[in-house]
């Protein structure tokens, strides 16, 4: 007997073996025991998800000698014909090659005849978004008052090209791509009733690099059996299939995170010297730092990370060392670098100048506590805070000035810890540095922000990252008051990361 590949031969046969798509399986159950089917369905969706399979399903379901049921035989004449693609009652018209009017008049005239041994006549018809205009409307009449013992599957990738005409005589299923968990789920199945040795790396990859498309998953598993030589590898994997090892990812950003700028362009050398698709790893860095964020603000949530829960908790752990803004800001940057790319045609010079930016130490050039001048007297002693306790004696060794240049790492040391408590403290201006006592001015309007950081704990926070970051102990005190102005919007570092990434400018502010 010749070999079968995997796709056909654990391709579905009945809807509890359909892969990711409970919803529709449950909507389509649910129709037959109720004999409310419609006379035409249209699956969309993206390529490799089981849209085909479910249409010759459901056309088993019905034809079957025990139907209409939601469990066809898979044994009686009409079930194998239509699973072996012989039915003489189960027409497959694939779209792209048949998509004229005249194919679409001898369908109109063939549709009369009745089924040759069936209950209906079905017409399943692929990549229907194919057929021309024209084709179209000829099939509009015949698709709205079709013979009884007609009924219409279309399947398509690309639902947004059929006509509305057509799409609103159809009841549409939306299928979705296969999450990365269950695709791995099938492989293991595949794998155990194969007796086929490969470790659970090896999977999570194949399933990672299928992009949702469970047809495409078994594709791959397939080719690394005929390449390998008994258990299959993730250094296999990598190398067939060219792809970025998950831990490379890991390795580049704590690169970047530790502002290791030679250690992240030579990890990312070794990716290129691979022979590695540069834009793939690119768009797979892109990927990482989306899965940061998620992780970050989810606590690695595997719902919607979609990744296995080893990796999620490696997430999560590396997302603590980043703030949110950080996270963003390498976001935005890799996407623009992703553009550059594409007008240069070449990625790889964008990307490294980028990686070196990401993991440039910016704080080498950080604030050193140096020794102040003692400060002037007051002309309006009123308007500073009072202070009846001796100050701290490290304040003596810090400046306002110094404490204003080191003001936004303040703001992502707090950030870190508590993204609320920074939001709020980025909107004030660093005001009086005395005695000690460090005050923060707000705009009258701000009352809300004054309040909310005047809390113990976050002001506590607010005073242990002035004191980690300029290495000087100090009070802080917040102020409403008139002279403060307003930071633009601009200034604002989600709204600076927004413009960034859709090359945008603030046309007015509220």
């Amino acid at each position: 007997m010749s070999y079968v590949v995997f796709a056909l031969k654990w391709r579905p046969q009945n809807f509890d073996e359909i892969v990711g798509q409970g919803h529709i399986v449950s909507t389509l159950k649910s129709a037959l025991q109720k004999n409310r089917l419609s006379h035409a369905y249209l699956f969309a969706g993206p390529r490799g998800v089981g849209k085909t399979s479910t249409a010759r399903i459901l056309a088993k379901a019905l034809n079957c000698k025990e139907g209409p049921t939601v469990n066809p035989c898979g044994k009686c004449p009409s079930c194998l014909d239509i699973a072996g693609g012989r039915s003489l009652d189960v027409i497959e018209i694939d779209g792209a090659s048949n998509r004229g009017i005249d194919e679409i008049r001898v369908l109109r005239e063939n549709i009369k005849f009745a089924p040759t041994s069936g209950r209906f006549k079905i017409y399943i018809i692929d990549e229907v978004h194919m057929l021309t205009h024209e084709a179209f409307n000829a099939l509009l009449k015949t698709l709205e008052e079709p013979p009884d013992f007609v009924k219409f599957f279309f399947a398509t990738t690309q639902p947004n090209k059929v006509i509305p005409t057509i799409l609103s005589r159809c009841q549409r299923f939306d299928f979705r791509r296969i999450p990365v968990m269950e695709i791995i789920a099938q492989l293991e199945k595949i794998t155990a009733s194969e007796e086929i040795s490969v470790d659970k790396d090896v999977l999570c990859a194949i399933a990672k690099s299928s992009d949702g498309a469970l047809r495409d998953a078994e594709s791959i598993l397939d080719q690394l059996v005929s390449f390998s030589k008994g258990t299959i590898s993730l250094k296999d994997a990598i190398s067939v299939l060219g792809l970025i090892e998950q831990d490379v990812l890991f390795q580049i950003t704590e690169a970047i995170i530790r502002k290791d700028a030679k250690a992240a362009l030579g990890m990312f050398n070794g990716v290129v010297d691979e022979g590695k698709d540069v834009g793939v790893f690119l768009s797979n860095l892109i990927e990482h730092f989306r899965n940061l964020m998620v992780a970050k603000i989810t606590q690695a949530d595997p719902k919607l990370i979609d990744l296995p829960e080893d990796a999620c908790k490696k997430l999560w752990e590396q997302a603590q060392k980043l703030s949110l803004e950080e996270i963003f800001n390498a976001f935005t940057t890799l996407v623009n670098t992703q553009e550059v790319a594409r007008r240069l045609e070449s990625a790889r010079i964008p990307l490294e100048i980028t990686l070196v930016k990401l993991a440039h130490d910016k704080r080498s050039t950080g604030v050193t506590a140096q020794p102040a001048p003692a400060p002037a007297p007051a002309k309006n002693p009123a308007a500073l805070p009072q202070e009846t306790e001796e100050p701290p004696a490290q304040a003596n060794y810090l400046s306002l000035e110094s404490v204003k240049d080191a003001w936004n790492i303040i703001i992502e040391h707090v950030g870190r810890i508590k993204m609320s408590v920074a939001t709020y403290l980025n909107e004030g201006t660093p005001a009086k540095l005395e005695k000690g006592v460090f005050v923060v001015s707000f705009p009258k309007d701000y009352s809300l922000h004054k309040e909310s950081l005047e809390k113990k704990e976050n002001k506590e926070l607010i005073e242990g990252a002035i004191s980690k970051v300029c290495n000087a102990s100090v009070r802080i005190q917040f102020i409403l008051s008139q002279d403060a102005a307003r930071k633009e919007n601009s200034e604002n570092p989600i709204v600076k990361s927004a413009l960034d990434m859709f090359n945008g400018r603030v046309i007015r502010e509220e």
